[in-house]
């Protein structure tokens, strides 16, 4: 009897010990199915801030006034000098070494620097076809950081295109008059004169065409050029920075750094909300290695001498259209 008895205690309490055992994996699921409900939703919430951050780019995110406390200069020189720095261990008279290609990459640095060296004509204008093409390579730079950044370059694409519309409704229109004096660029259009081919022609053509309005918003040139201008400061500010190598400290990420630079250019002049979404996509910003691979790079001083020629380049295009868009009263285009 007490053998049977005891047989009983123990089956019981096996049965027992099954039962919290099958309590305890059902408490984990759940906390399973919870965790990936809360992940799921945040990654869904995420998504959701992201596509409305690139609606609100789409629709005029760069639109917001703003100073900027740089003053246009002419740099002739400085730029010709641009030819005569090392960007590695060569320099001396023999100049820089040429940016080669990078193979398997979409954006090609070696490009960009050749159209912003391009970009500069006389004293102080900017050639339009160049300045542009600068863009496009730009917009294959943000998009190669990934879909979250990459929604910001649609913005800028749109931008292009209207100049670029604007540019051949130009030469097709029988009222198009090409500015006295300013020596033709090919726009990617049969005919080979039009305001549009410089930013002092195209800001000459249109103020004598009426298409300029300092007190509506309106899809001239002059406008979508300063959208472009004031892009043009955040992404410079961001390149600059990634460049920089500290005296002392880490290396800051280059998520931290494109936050940065946004906030002091483009984020002053956003709502609330676009600067909480823009913020969620700096996050998905790659790792500085990345940009080592993208650049074709080995280290922080090689990414440093390559980003320090593309933005003393930029800062030539920069400087340029800030003084004739300051000299023609349009840093406040509405």
């Amino acid at each position: 009897m007490d053998s049977c008895e005891t047989q009983r205690n123990n089956n019981i309490e096996e049965e027992e010990e099954e039962g919290e055992e099958e309590d305890k994996e059902e408490e984990i699921a759940e906390e399973l199915e919870f965790s990936m409900g809360v992940k799921s939703k945040a990654a869904a919430a995420i998504l959701v801030l992201l596509l409305f951050l690139g609606s609100l780019w789409l629709q005029g995110g760069l639109d917001y006034h703003w100073d900027s406390c740089l003053k246009g200069y002419n740099q002739v020189d400085q730029f010709h000098q641009l030819s005569n720095s090392s960007s590695g261990d060569g320099g001396g008279s023999e100049g820089p070494q040429a940016l080669e290609p990078c193979p398997g990459q979409t954006f090609q640095v070696s490009l960009l620097l050749s159209h912003l060296m391009d970009a500069p004509a006389y004293t102080s204008d900017v050639l339009m076809q160049p300045y542009l093409s600068s863009w496009d390579e730009l917009v294959r730079f943000m998009e190669a950081l990934g879909p979250m950044v990459g929604l910001i370059s649609k913005e800028i694409e749109s931008k292009t295109s209207i100049i670029r519309d604007l540019a051949v409704l130009s030469e097709e229109s029988p009222e198009a008059e090409l500015v006295p004096n300013i020596r033709p660029i090919n726009m990617g259009v049969s005919q080979q004169s039009s305001v549009y081919h410089s930013v002092r022609s195209m800001i000459l053509g249109e103020l004598k065409r009426g298409l300029v309005d300092f007190q509506h918003q309106t899809d001239s040139g002059c406008r979508t050029l300063l959208r472009l201008h004031r892009a043009l400061l955040w992404l410079k500010l961001f390149l600059q920075k990634l460049g920089e190598t500290p005296v002392a400290g880490r290396l800051r990420s280059p998520s931290e750094l494109c936050r940065e630079a946004y906030q002091n250019t483009l984020a002053n002049h956003h709502t609330w909300l676009v600067r909480r979404a823009a913020e969620v996509a700096f996050i998905a910003m790659p790792e500085r290695g990345f940009f080592f691979r993208l650049l074709c790079v080995q280290n922080q001083e090689q990414l440093g001498a390559v980003l320090g020629r593309v933005v003393q380049a930029l800062s030539v295009v920069y400087d340029r259209t800030q003084s004739a868009l300051e000299e023609h009263g349009m840093l406040e285009l509405p």
